[in-house]
Protein backbone atom coordinates (compact mmCIF):
# COMPACT_ATOMS: atom_id res chain seq x y z
CA UNK A 1 0.00 0.00 0.00
CA UNK A 2 1.44 3.35 -0.97
CA UNK A 3 1.68 6.21 1.48
CA UNK A 4 -0.51 8.42 -0.70
CA UNK A 5 -3.50 6.04 -0.58
CA UNK A 6 -3.63 6.34 3.22
CA UNK A 7 -3.98 10.11 2.82
CA UNK A 8 -7.10 9.87 0.65
CA UNK A 9 -10.17 10.79 2.71
CA UNK A 10 -12.56 7.97 3.40
CA UNK A 11 -15.85 7.81 1.50
CA UNK A 12 -17.79 8.65 4.68
CA UNK A 13 -16.66 12.25 4.28
CA UNK A 14 -18.69 12.47 1.07
CA UNK A 15 -21.86 12.64 3.21
CA UNK A 16 -21.47 15.78 5.33
CA UNK A 17 -23.48 16.05 8.50
CA UNK A 18 -26.63 18.10 7.97
CA UNK A 19 -26.22 21.57 9.41
CA UNK A 20 -28.61 22.15 12.29
CA UNK A 21 -30.92 25.13 12.30
CA UNK A 22 -28.93 26.69 15.15
CA UNK A 23 -25.23 26.65 15.95
CA UNK A 24 -24.92 26.28 19.73
CA UNK A 25 -22.77 24.74 22.41
CA UNK A 26 -23.76 22.35 25.17
CA UNK A 27 -26.87 20.21 25.33
CA UNK A 28 -30.61 20.86 24.98
CA UNK A 29 -31.72 17.86 27.06
CA UNK A 30 -32.12 19.58 30.46
CA UNK A 31 -34.18 22.39 28.95
CA UNK A 32 -31.92 25.23 30.15
CA UNK A 33 -31.04 27.72 27.41
CA UNK A 34 -28.77 30.76 27.65
CA UNK A 35 -29.28 33.30 24.87
CA UNK A 36 -26.59 35.87 24.24
CA UNK A 37 -25.50 38.28 21.55
CA UNK A 38 -21.71 38.67 21.37
CA UNK A 39 -20.70 39.84 17.88
CA UNK A 40 -16.97 39.61 18.69
CA UNK A 41 -16.95 36.02 20.04
CA UNK A 42 -18.34 32.60 19.09
CA UNK A 43 -20.10 32.51 22.48
CA UNK A 44 -18.78 34.46 25.48
CA UNK A 45 -15.85 36.78 25.92
CA UNK A 46 -13.08 34.94 27.84
CA UNK A 47 -13.97 36.77 31.09
CA UNK A 48 -17.67 36.09 30.67
CA UNK A 49 -17.04 32.42 29.89
CA UNK A 50 -15.09 32.07 33.12
CA UNK A 51 -17.92 33.74 35.06
CA UNK A 52 -20.51 31.56 33.27
CA UNK A 53 -18.69 28.32 34.17
CA UNK A 54 -18.33 29.40 37.82
CA UNK A 55 -21.95 30.56 38.02
CA UNK A 56 -23.51 27.38 36.70
CA UNK A 57 -20.90 25.28 38.54
CA UNK A 58 -22.13 26.73 41.83
CA UNK A 59 -25.48 25.12 40.98
CA UNK A 60 -23.90 21.76 40.08
CA UNK A 61 -24.19 22.32 36.33
CA UNK A 62 -21.47 22.12 33.68
CA UNK A 63 -21.36 23.74 30.22
CA UNK A 64 -22.40 20.38 28.76
CA UNK A 65 -25.61 20.40 30.87
CA UNK A 66 -27.01 23.58 29.33
CA UNK A 67 -27.39 25.02 25.83
CA UNK A 68 -25.82 28.35 24.86
CA UNK A 69 -26.78 30.13 21.64
CA UNK A 70 -25.20 33.33 20.36
CA UNK A 71 -27.73 35.27 18.30
CA UNK A 72 -24.94 37.44 16.88
CA UNK A 73 -23.94 34.39 14.79
CA UNK A 74 -25.41 35.13 11.34
CA UNK A 75 -26.44 31.46 10.99
CA UNK A 76 -28.80 31.62 13.97
CA UNK A 77 -32.37 32.83 13.47
CA UNK A 78 -33.34 35.65 15.84
CA UNK A 79 -36.91 34.37 16.05
CA UNK A 80 -38.34 33.29 19.37
CA UNK A 81 -40.74 30.76 17.83
CA UNK A 82 -37.89 29.00 16.03
CA UNK A 83 -35.75 29.08 19.18
CA UNK A 84 -38.60 27.44 21.12
CA UNK A 85 -39.19 24.79 18.45
CA UNK A 86 -35.52 23.88 18.09
CA UNK A 87 -34.38 23.96 21.72
CA UNK A 88 -37.69 23.11 23.50
CA UNK A 89 -36.40 24.88 26.64
CA UNK A 90 -38.23 25.20 29.95
CA UNK A 91 -35.86 27.85 31.32
CA UNK A 92 -34.47 30.60 29.11
CA UNK A 93 -31.90 33.08 30.36
CA UNK A 94 -31.46 36.23 28.27
CA UNK A 95 -27.95 37.46 29.06
CA UNK A 96 -27.92 41.08 27.90
CA UNK A 97 -30.39 40.36 25.07
CA UNK A 98 -33.35 42.73 25.03
CA UNK A 99 -36.63 40.75 25.05
CA UNK A 100 -38.09 43.17 22.49
CA UNK A 101 -35.40 42.12 20.00
CA UNK A 102 -37.07 38.68 20.00
CA UNK A 103 -40.53 40.26 19.78
CA UNK A 104 -41.24 39.37 23.41
CA UNK A 105 -43.00 41.75 25.76
CA UNK A 106 -40.77 44.00 27.84
CA UNK A 107 -39.36 42.14 30.85
CA UNK A 108 -37.54 44.12 33.53
CA UNK A 109 -33.97 43.08 34.32
CA UNK A 110 -33.75 40.18 36.79
CA UNK A 111 -37.45 39.47 36.22
CA UNK A 112 -39.41 36.65 34.64
CA UNK A 113 -42.02 36.05 32.04
CA UNK A 114 -43.83 32.77 32.69
CA UNK A 115 -45.16 31.24 29.49
CA UNK A 116 -47.13 28.03 29.07
CA UNK A 117 -43.99 26.13 28.12
CA UNK A 118 -41.03 28.14 29.33
CA UNK A 119 -39.99 30.75 31.84
CA UNK A 120 -37.91 33.57 30.37
CA UNK A 121 -35.48 35.24 32.77
CA UNK A 122 -34.14 38.56 31.53
CA UNK A 123 -30.85 39.70 32.97
CA UNK A 124 -27.72 41.68 32.22
CA UNK A 125 -24.71 40.51 30.26
CA UNK A 126 -21.79 39.31 32.36
CA UNK A 127 -19.88 42.46 31.34
CA UNK A 128 -22.64 44.63 32.83
CA UNK A 129 -22.53 42.55 36.02
CA UNK A 130 -18.72 42.80 36.27
CA UNK A 131 -19.10 46.58 36.36
CA UNK A 132 -21.87 46.68 38.97
CA UNK A 133 -21.90 44.52 42.10
CA UNK A 134 -25.59 45.28 42.75
CA UNK A 135 -26.53 43.87 39.33
CA UNK A 136 -24.42 40.79 40.03
CA UNK A 137 -26.07 40.16 43.41
CA UNK A 138 -29.58 40.69 42.03
CA UNK A 139 -28.83 38.29 39.17
CA UNK A 140 -27.43 35.58 41.43
CA UNK A 141 -30.38 35.39 43.83
CA UNK A 142 -32.92 35.25 41.00
CA UNK A 143 -30.89 32.90 38.82
CA UNK A 144 -30.36 30.50 41.71
CA UNK A 145 -34.09 30.36 42.40
CA UNK A 146 -34.87 29.84 38.69
CA UNK A 147 -32.49 26.89 38.36
CA UNK A 148 -33.31 25.27 41.71
CA UNK A 149 -37.09 25.36 41.36
CA UNK A 150 -39.04 23.07 39.13
CA UNK A 151 -41.70 24.58 36.94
Amino acid sequence: ESVSSSLIPQQAAAHPEPVEEFIYQGDKAQGILFILRYPAYPYFSPEAEDAFIKTIGALKLTPSDVAVVNLANAHNPNEFKRIMTFFTPQKIILLGVEPESLKLPAIAHNSYMHGRIATVFNTYSFEEMFADMAKKKAFWSEFKSLIQHQR
